[in-house]
């Protein structure tokens, strides 16, 4: 990547970025912010404050805006067998407001490619698995979006635009850069205008009918705007990657990011914010325990391989499932089998029940509400010999607190150092008890 004083034709192929407004950026080469380390987030919330909405494009200018190193984006990118396209960063000013620019000039001509194609390509590639698991996630989402809105199946849905190449940039792009950071996602509600744009299949109501059916149980709010605020390609990354959808995390803010979009909204910048912060103490609210407020999704399985077993339960965590877990069963017949269960919020039932029906194949999934009850906690960071360790704590009156190193933050020291895991966490739980443990 490279600063640049003149903007190229770029990004998501979503139609916010068809009717292009080239002018607006800063001249002179950008500048990267102060890196931030790989596994920066853990332990932590990226909050996605998306007031102007969100596009593949905006997600990665605004992650890059915050600290996460450009060679952590261009690295997954250069794994991948797509060509034809290059890369530039720029600054753009909005409302006072200097932001990242993220832009794609393709140069050579690309073909359409079905789902199919592109999970093909990402299932072979040499990507972390963990970009790898959030882009294919990514891609699903958008597939089947677009398999309800045309009747077909999505294995067979031609992205169109959503396939070209800088699509497939911008999403593997932003994969790459939350999976360096390793924080929870939690977005915000997302900006419903109005209009029309022009796509593909000929002119669509704004929000776009895949937009709609990607976004169904995530929170939004309607904004007085002409113009596509949120794409289809915007819309699958937060939902594919965020775990709870809160107008604003309980945390304390550490460092923020934005990125641009192309079009001027007369009555906002059009930046995405990102802002990672340190959890606070979590609210123990009504709420938490009311049994209205969690259900426990179950379904028996007989039929399914322990791969995509693990498969299903990892995808209910990332959607959003507050646990998930298996336990085996006696079935009938006499066939062993496995009880996949997880819990959720309420309000998610209905998206989660629909995951796990797709994941397991089952032909029903069964719930009933359950009651919860949280010990009040927090995340502290300690300083250990081998660097700082964020530390989850929960008290509780007239109960001893208890301390958990957390176990990812613990293996990147670990592998940066040459050390066990085990000797890591012994040193975090170690300086804990020893500064804050009384």
């Amino acid at each position: 990547m490279q600063g640049v004083t003149t903007p190229m034709p770029h990004d998501d192929p979503g139609p916010q970025h068809t009717d292009r407004d080239e002018t607006g950026d800063d001249p002179g080469a950008w500048q990267a912010p102060a890196p931030l380390d790989h596994g920066a987030g853990v332990g932590r919330v990226l909050h996605l404050d998306a007031f102007a909405g969100v596009a593949g494009d905006m997600m990665v200018a605004a992650l890059l805006d915050l600290g996460v190193p450009t060679a952590a984006i261009t690295g997954a990118l250069d794994v991948l067998p797509v060509h034809g396209y290059e890369l530039a960063l720029a600054h753009r000013t909005d409302h006072g407001v200097v932001a990242t620019r993220f832009l794609v000039s393709v140069t050579d001509p690309q073909p359409h490619r079905r789902y199919r194609d592109i999970r093909a390509m990402l299932e072979a590639s040499s990507l972390p698995p963990g970009v790898r698991d959030r882009a294919l996630a990514t891609f699903a989402v958008l597939a089947r979006a677009e398999g309800r809105v045309h009747r077909m199946d999505p294995e067979e849905v031609h992205f169109h635009e959503v396939g070209a190449v800088d699509a497939i940039v911008d999403v593997v792009a932003a994969c790459a850069g939350l999976d360096w950071l390793g924080a929870r996602v939690n977005a915000g509600p997302l900006p419903m205008s109005r209009g029309f744009v022009r796509a593909e299949h000929g002119v669509l109501p704004v929000p776009a009918p895949a937009v709609l059916e990607i976004l169904s149980g995530v929170p939004t709010v309607g904004a007085a705007v002409q113009g596509e605020m949120v794409t289809p390609t915007g819309a699958s990354l937060v939902r594919a990657n965020a775990t709870t959808f809160e107008p604003w995390p309980s945390m304390s803010p550490v460092v923020t990011g934005f990125g641009a979009g192309t079009r001027r909204w007369p009555d906002r910048p059009n930046l995405l914010r990102v802002v990672l912060g340190d959890p606070t103490a979590e609210r123990a609210d009504e709420s938490a325990r009311d049994p209205a407020t969690h259900q426990e999704l179950r379904c028996n399985l007989d039929d399914l391989s322990a791969e995509l077993v693990a498969v299903l339960t990892e995808r209910l965590l990332r959607e959003g499932a507050l646990d998930a877990w298996t336990s085996p069963i006696g079935m009938k017949k006499g066939r062993p089998g496995v009880m996949v269960t997880a819990l959720v919020r309420s309000a998610d039932r209905e998206r989660l029940a629909n995951v796990m029906l797709a994941e397991s194949g089952s032909l029903g999934v069964r719930w009933s509400g359950a009651e919860r009850s949280e010990r009040p906690r927090e995340t502290v960071t300690v300083e250990t010999a081998y660097g700082p360790v964020p530390v989850k704590v929960a008290r509780n009156d007239g109960m001893a607190p208890q301390a958990h190193p957390e176990l990812e933050a613990c293996r990147t020291v670990a592998a940066q150092h040459g050390v066990p895991v085990r000797v890591v966490v012994a040193s975090a739980l170690g300086a804990w008890w020893a500064t804050r443990g009384t």
